[in-house]
């Protein structure tokens, strides 16, 4: 009779364990065969600037990676906040300056006018009336004659 050849689970573990130590080694090649970033090789191979910078930039890098995946919620949150007030920003700059142009108009018109029978509010009005390109001012000096 013959007997059945058997496989021992051993021998397959041995040779799937030689089979990647085999393709791990094909990879290692791969990436010695890689070339150079382009940046590297304008800066340090062409014009040639120091090694020392190279090696700063490659470490800054490597800590800011690190720093990244560490650190991304409180990063998104701070982008998030960065650009919620760079949207907003024109918005406050805008008003600020309409402030500042009433603020102007009314002491204008009180210094410059002489006026002093209008209320508040008026005042308000015609100053920004004025900021915006209005003439009422003008018309308060037919008012007085």
């Amino acid at each position: 009779m013959n007997k059945k050849e058997s496989t021992n689970p051993k021998d397959i573990n041995s040779k799937s364990y030689e089979a990647k130590k085999m393709n791990t080694s094909k990879n290692l090649n791969k990436k010695k065969d890689k070339s150079l970033p382009w940046w590297v090789e304008l800066f340090f191979v062409q014009i040639g600037l120091p090694d020392y910078l190279l090696i700063k930039i490659l470490k800054t890098k490597k800590k800011s990676k690190e720093l990244i995946q560490s650190n991304k919620k409180s990063l998104t949150t701070i982008l998030f906040i960065m650009l919620v007030l760079a949207y907003f920003y024109p918005v406050v700059k805008n008003a600020r300056n309409k402030l500042d142009c009433e603020m102007i108009a009314k002491n204008y018109i009180i210094n410059n006018k002489k006026i002093k029978q209008f209320s508040k509010k008026e005042l308000r009005m015609l100053s920004t009336n004025f900021c915006y390109g209005g003439k009422e001012i003008y018309e308060i000096e037919n008012l007085k004659n």
